[in-house]
């Protein structure tokens, strides 16, 4: 396969120092776009969006951990192994985290959110404002391990 080379378009700075699991939804942070790509009307309108979605690099995983395989997630036995693509682990092949996180201001080439579960200095690789009609269409499944995962993430 073809390479595909990306530059970062931000970064994370506050929150969180090192990634854990849980309470994600306390944390404060802002994404600060980089000045000397982008001007403040690259975020123009953003502030009238409730969410967004970021797309980021896990930034702090030694590859030599970068999982492929099938794993209990989150190392919970009680769980049963399922593959990479089938978990949100950050030991993916290509450490590319998403999430959702609310804004909370934007200020010049500062966004401020909460609830971004990336860490400081995780370079962001895309932003997009979260509308409802790219959410999920029809009913959505997970398995029971995922929603015990997820109680208290968030």
């Amino acid at each position: 396969m073809e390479r595909i080379v990306v530059q970062p378009v931000g970064t994370v700075v506050g929150g969180r120092a090192e990634a854990f699991d849980d309470d994600w939804n306390v944390e404060k942070a802002l994404i600060r776009l980089d000045g000397t790509r982008f001007g403040p009307e690259a975020l123009a309108g953003l502030d009238a969006f409730s969410h967004l979605e970021v797309v980021f690099q896990f930034h702090l995983v030694d590859p030599s951990s970068i999982n492929t395989s099938a794993r209990h997630p989150q190392g919970n036995p009680d769980w049963p192994k399922v593959g990479i693509f089938a978990q949100r682990g950050k030991n993916r092949p290509n450490l590319l985290g998403v999430s959702r996180c609310r804004v909370v201001a934007v200020d010049g080439l500062d966004i401020h959110v909460r609830g971004l579960d990336a860490v400081d200095g995780s370079p962001v690789l895309d932003i997009k404002p979260y509308m409802a009609e790219f959410g999920p269409q029809g009913e959505t499944v997970q398995p029971e391990w995922a929603t015990e995962l997820m109680r208290t993430y968030y």
